[in-house]
């Protein structure tokens, strides 16, 4: 379904989409949802990242032991 709306944007702006694409309703709404989903995947490593630190001493000593198990004799 489809919602007719207005919305206000800069001059300059205008120019640069209708150079890209004279159909602007399409143009908005992929730049929209490419926003959107960029900002989820953003959101994703963050909490990635998070969930790393928050494990990270353990996982690195982890890391560190198997590394040890890997060691060629002198």
């Amino acid at each position: 379904m489809r919602v007719k709306t207005s919305i206000t944007l800069p001059n300059d702006l205008l120019r640069q989409i209708d150079r890209r694409n004279p159909n602007r309703s399409a143009f908005l709404e992929i730049a929209a949802r490419k926003l959107l989903h960029e900002e989820k995947k953003a959101a994703k490593r963050r909490g990635d990242a998070a969930l790393i630190n928050r494990f990270a001493d353990r996982l690195n000593k982890e890391a560190a032991d198997v590394m040890e198990y890997q060691r060629f004799p002198k």
